[in-house]
């Protein structure tokens, strides 16, 4: 439902009271519901309601909470500004029960607020609309977090699309969105807010406070902090964004996703005034600034398609959306998970983002793709576990475009990434930090290296690592995973992935019961239990109005010296591995049960480096087992702990890829290609019989 300006000054119904709740919508411009309320012409009731419990696993992240705070304080200003008494905040593990009984309290006839697309809040809202509307309370809902309702975008046959490119090709020739609503003049509360009991929302603890006050200095959060943002980049970046935007040693990208996550920054705002950019420029001649304009709406695109994803396939943040992928065997194995959160996986350009990360909760959107294809393609862990930490150490913690990115990466969408190419780090750092700044700004270790080695340090001579102070498996690890180990261990788990998809099918298509129609019967690999952090559960009651927190504790949130962290890195890393040779055993996550494995093991070649078994006796085991084992290997594989020896650091025997000359590359010439293409098909193509996309009646509905 839209709301034109000109209808914001009329006339309200006398004693009309209504509520107006905020959620990922804070900002006072650009408001459906807000200006919806100020037309009423009654009393004005802004209300949040904190109830973090209810996202489960999705609790938010320390820097995550810094902004929402900020943002909080921010629009409440802004409020009072324009005549409401307060912001009424509570603190509750359940919503709706929060807000029915305030609405109940303060009687009032009306609810406003904008739209969710994320499942918990669909079922939500539709909680929230049946209670009150049954209780004669007016309630209504507004689109303010989309360019167009999900619904409202569908192909020629009336059905959603499954692909990013015709989605996008749609939504440019419908009619423009409506433009931007300017803020109410006024809205009146009275005394009816202040009236209200209100929580003292606690979102940080103590030892947060400090890593939180670093924040601050790089970012302003607020409504219109956002439109300083955005028309900074509309008169800078955006000109050469087409040119710059892959630099990740400098900054070329908007940095606007955090006010549009929290919705103090309007998208269909960004939309009309990037297009007059474009409009502009293209009429004269300027053909770089209106590629830019593409380029940077299409990214505009695929926050839209993330929400329009997540709306008509809602399980896709806990499973992939090709059928076939659900029997991909991920290794599960919490000390790789360990080595590439802390930044030591000995790959300098994935080792320099995850630093960034921990330290500054920030991440170049082509850092993103390389940390995230290296977690997923080299090490093989699940992509759900890359998902959550994400989730919780990103300032613009996204699930619905995180989810998109994860399952883009892991090649569970039809138009994602070919699940078996591999990115080679190396050759990307010289792609998107070709003077090796980035690298040397996260990895001061590092510093002193020669452009020509700071991508491959493995590969310097050893006087020059010498000479710039570096002792390789000392304070800089080697790879822990060789990519030519890795290319073959992805080849023989694709392999093994289609083996368990055949056996599937032929058992539905025998009628047998272990035959699986949809995946609901192969629950996501858990949680590692580093993941789930401690939360304390028991919320502030609703009839109790004082500060509550829920404590929660995580050390990579915390920004940290960077000589301690590498000390305590080497400590805990070693304690791991030494730990873990002990046990023969695999390691897995806990509360995750998985069969004993007896076809697919891992070995250590002379360097320490893992690589996969493929003997023929593995292909003979397969047809020995039944249907039912081959689905309880689907579930999870867990790689054996002989490789995480304590020489991991070792190199002798290895082979490791050289960025000169080029004969020496060999098959990683063919790694890298442009990550911004999401249209390859041919991965798909070789395998045409499983190209099923599970739809919304075929997920689980489970919330």
């Amino acid at each position: 439902m839209s709301v034109s300006p000109s209808s914001m000054s009329g006339a309200g119904e006398a004693g009309v009271r209504t509520v107006v709740w905020f959620r990922r919508d804070l900002r006072v411009e650009d408001n459906p519901a807000l200006a919806a309320a100020a037309r009423t012409a009654g009393e004005v009731v802004p209300v949040y309601v904190w109830a973090p419990e209810e996202d489960g696993p999705f609790y938010p992240g320390r820097v995550s909470r810094w902004w929402l705070s900020q943002s909080l304080k921010h629009l409440d200003a802004s409020l009072r500004r324009l005549g409401a008494s307060r912001l009424v905040t509570r603190r509750s593990a359940d919503a709706v029960a929060a807000l029915i009984e305030l609405v109940r309290s303060i009687g009032a006839t009306h609810l406003f607020f904008n739209h969710l697309y994320d499942p918990l809040s669909v079922v939500r809202d539709h909680r929230v609309k049946g209670l009150l509307t049954a209780e004669g309370i007016t309630v209504q809902s507004f689109n303010a977090d989309l360019l167009y309702e999900p619904w409202e975008v569908v192909d020629g046959d009336g059905c959603p699309f499954t692909m990013f490119a015709p989605f996008w090709n749609r939504c440019l020739c419908m009619p423009d969105p409506a433009a931007p609503l300017l803020p109410p003049k006024r809205i009146s509360s009275g005394e009816l807010s202040r009236r209200c009991p209100s929580d003292e929302l606690v979102f940080e603890d103590e030892s947060e406070r400090g890593s939180n006050a670093l924040l601050a200095r790089a970012w302003s959060p607020g409504w219109q902090n956002a439109d300083k943002a955005l028309a900074a980049f509309l008169n800078g970046p955006l000109m050469d964004y087409s040119v710059n935007r892959k630099k990740a040693d400098s900054a070329s990208t908007s940095l606007l996703s955090p006010y549009l996550h929290f919705g103090e920054l309007s998208v269909r705002k960004v939309f009309h005034q990037v297009r007059m950019k474009q409009l502009m420029w293209s009429n004269e001649g300027n053909h770089a600034g209106d590629e830019s304009c593409v380029l940077f709406l299409r990214s505009i695109g695929l926050r839209e398609y993330s929400r329009y994803l997540t709306f008509n396939h809602p399980c896709s943040l806990e499973k992939p959306l090709l059928a076939h992928l659900r029997f991909f065997p991920w290794v599960v194995h919490e000390v790789y998970f360990k080595v590439w959160r802390q930044g030591r996986t000995g790959y300098p350009l994935v080792d320099a983002g995850m630093r960034e990360l921990w330290a500054t909760g920030w991440l170049h959107d082509r850092i993103r793709v390389v940390v995230s294809s290296f977690f997923v393609k080299v090490l093989q862990l699940p992509w759900r576990w890359g998902m959550k930490y994400f989730w919780d150490t990103l300032l613009d913690a996204d699930l619905e475009s995180d989810a998109l990115g994860w399952q883009y990466i892991s090649g569970s969408l039809p138009d994602g990434r070919e699940l078996d190419r591999i990115d080679n780090p190396q050759l990307e750092g010289y792609k998107f930090d070709p003077h090796g700044e980035y690298v040397r700004r996260w990895l001061p270790e590092l510093a002193r290296l020669p452009t020509e080695w700071i991508h491959h340090p493995w590969d310097a001579p050893e006087s020059v690592l010498l000479a710039a102070g570096i002792e390789l498996g000392s304070n800089y690890p080697l790879p822990i995973v060789e990519l030519d180990a890795a290319k073959t261990r992805l080849q023989d788990a694709l392999s093994e992935m289609w083996e368990l998809e055949a056996a599937s099918r032929a058992a539905m298509e025998n009628g047998m019961e272990e035959g699986l129609g949809d995946s609901s019967d192969v629950p996501p690999i858990a949680f590692p239990q580093e993941l789930q952090m401690e939360v304390d559960r028991a919320p502030a009651q609703p009839t109790v109005h004082g500060p509550t927190t829920a404590g929660r504790r995580r050390e990579d949130q915390m920004v940290p010296s960077m000589t301690s962290s590498l000390v305590r890195a080497e400590t805990e890393l070693s304690a791991d591995f030494e730990n873990s040779s002990m046990d023969s055993r695999p390691e897995v996550p806990s509360q995750v049960h998985f069969q004993p494995q007896m076809e697919r093991e891992e070995t250590v070649d002379g360097g320490g480096m893992a690589a996969r078994n493929n003997g023929g006796g593995r292909h003979q085991g397969h047809q020995q087992h039944n249907f039912q084992t081959a689905i309880h290997r689907a579930r999870g594989i867990a790689p054996s702990t002989s490789e995480a020896s304590s020489n991991w650091t070792g190199r002798e025997g290895g082979v490791v890829p050289v960025w000169s000359p080029p004969a020496a590359s060999g098959p990683s010439d063919h790694y890298a290609a442009d990550e911004a293409d999401i249209t390859s098909r041919s991965y798909l193509d070789r395998h045409p019989q499983s190209h099923t996309m599970m739809n919304w009646s075929q997920l689980s509905q489970s919330l």
